[in-house]
């Protein structure tokens, strides 16, 4: 009988975040191994390419990645010595209305608040203010509290109290995102677009404790980056450097276990018997339920941590639903003939008018029906001809749908493709050409998500509600909320952890940081 080797680490996952705590441990000397169901990784960063039209490949999950050029593991990793490259164009989104009308974002902020100024003047004075207060909290507080482990809410409250910037984070962040819009902005067009830039594609902006993310964001370095060669390229890169590291990989390998032994975590089984041992700890990039009931004996989780687990929330209006094209030619948008700088923007927002069409989202997604298309996406093909053949496009548009349609998510099968047709048709009103343009098209769903990557239940990009105290010290739960566990040597690093979901990198690098620092067990 072959003996199966002893690492140091066990990596359970290979999305993103995964593949960075795994290169930090590498690097620094340890033999580790990534266990990944499917055969390949990444996770959420991928491009296929379309089975009936070879050489079109399609950003089926994630492709708007804010700021990766600035994280400190995209430098640390060298990733562009494996061949990752970052394009930023500089018109970022555009809320392109039925009447013609454009509101921009932009990488500079003085375009942006010119483009406010057209439907407000004091929208765009307000935007300069804010931005003028926050530069100041993005830099010096924000940014860094993201980069590292986070403080039990009192102590953070304690230590921000203590200067005039923290004071007004906490100001801030007790408002929710709607009541900051709201409170500071006038034009519907204006609110409708900030709360979308800051998280309408995501989370509850009813929420309290959120407020600050609108003025974070003027503040905020990053701006929306997209992979060239496709959202894939990120992972491949990060693979490449696990790979020169010295990390190791077992694809197409499912863990039914972990094993737990004298309150320690001392290795992997998976569905097939095999039993692969860790000298110093496993690392979960997989969400708590999978963790911590799904991979965890009876009675191997002391003190409530199993409960816990089992009470963790998702999001609500998280679930994305994606229509991807195959196109002879790109769109062309009907409102760019009076702002010709259109065709230059990144992310294009259709749908979109005014605030009250929150609330309509909302109600829809809690009776699990659909609501009046509001739709973003972009044509990737205009910034990166390599994603096609030449001469052609791929382009996609992405809505947040409820993960169970009239209360069963596997409606959605026979449903999908009509939907697709129905955001293809508005689609069109906007860019009239679309109707001859299309030579494919293909939806995912929520659902479709989940089966892809289970550790996001419920199609839940963010891997878990920011609501209900999940935040901060408490994500995922009171007491692992420094990516250690009540199980020596058993360590989270997932996008379930702080400071959450999205491209960012932050869970990984954050967690390798605690591991590298922590003593080895005796």
């Amino acid at each position: 009988m072959v003996e199966t080797p002893v690492y140091d680490y066990l990596i359970l996952g290979g999305g993103h975040n995964g593949l960075i705590a795994q290169a930090y441990l590498a690097r620094a000397g340890f033999r580790t191994l990534c266990i990944e169901r499917r055969d390949h990784v990444g996770g959420g960063a991928e491009t296929i390419e379309n089975p009936r039209h070879p050489g079109f490949r399609h950003n089926t999950h994630s492709f708007f990645h804010r700021g990766i050029t600035g994280m400190p593991w995209y430098r640390d990793l060298e990733l562009e010595t494996h061949g990752l490259r970052y394009l930023q164009p500089q018109l970022c989104t555009a809320v392109v209305r039925r009447d013609g009308e454009v509101l921009e974002w932009w990488s500079e902020i003085e375009q942006t608040a010119e483009s406010f100024a057209r439907f407000s003047t004091k929208d765009a004075a307000a935007l300069r203010r804010w931005r003028d207060a926050f530069v100041p909290i993005v830099r010096d507080i924000v940014e860094p509290e993201g980069r590292s482990v986070p403080l039990p809410a009192a102590e953070r409250r304690t230590r921000l109290a203590k200067t005039s910037e923290g004071r007004l984070l906490l100001a801030t962040s007790a408002l929710s995102p709607l009541e900051f819009v709201q409170r500071e902005f006038e034009h519907p067009t204006v609110q409708a677009g900030l709360l979308f830039f800051n998280g309408l594609r995501e989370v509850d902006l009813r929420c309290r404790g959120f407020g600050h993310h609108i003025p974070a964001l003027f503040a905020s370095r990053g701006r929306p980056q997209m992979a060239v060669g496709g959202s894939r390229n990120l992972a491949l890169a990060l693979q490449a450097a696990v790979i020169r590291a010295g990390g190791e990989f077992l694809l197409e390998a499912t863990p039914t276990e972990i094993l737990i032994a004298d309150g320690r975590a001392r290795g992997v089984r998976l569905t097939d018997g095999r039993e692969i041992h860790a000298s110093r700890g496993v690392v979960s990039s997989l969400n708590p339920q999978q963790t911590f009931v799904d991979l965890t004996a009876p009675g191997a989780i002391p003190n409530g941590w199993r409960e816990k687990a089992e009470a963790f929330r998702y999001n609500l209006i998280a679930p994305l639903f994606g229509l991807n094209l195959t196109l002879r030619e790109p769109p062309a948008y009907t409102a760019a003939k009076n702002h010709p700088a259109l065709q230059d923007a990144l992310m294009i927002v259709l749908g979109l008018e005014t605030i009250d069409q929150f609330h309509d989202i909302v109600r829809h997604h809690e009776a699990g029906t659909i609501p009046q298309t509001v739709m973003w996406g972009c044509c990737p093909t205009q910034f990166d001809p390599s994603q096609a053949p030449a001469g052609r496009h791929t382009a996609f548009m992405w809505e947040k749908l409820p993960y169970r349609l009239r209360g069963n998510a596997h409606h959605w099968d026979a449903e999908k493709d009509a939907h697709g047709r129905a955001m293809l048709k508005l689609w069109t009103e906007f860019a009239p050409n679309l109707a001859d343009a299309v030579l494919d098209q293909f939806t995912r769903s929520a659902l479709d998500t989940e089966r892809k990557l289970p550790n996001m239940r419920d199609g839940d990009l963010l891997v878990g509600s920011f609501q209900f105290g999940q935040i901060g010290h408490d994500r995922p739960f009171t007491g692992a909320g420094g990516y250690t566990t009540v199980i020596d040597g058993l360590y989270l690093c997932g996008a379930s952890s702080h400071p959450g979901g999205n491209i960012t990198g932050l869970p990984g690098y954050n967690a390798a940081n605690v591991i590298l620092q922590k003593p080895a067990a005796a």
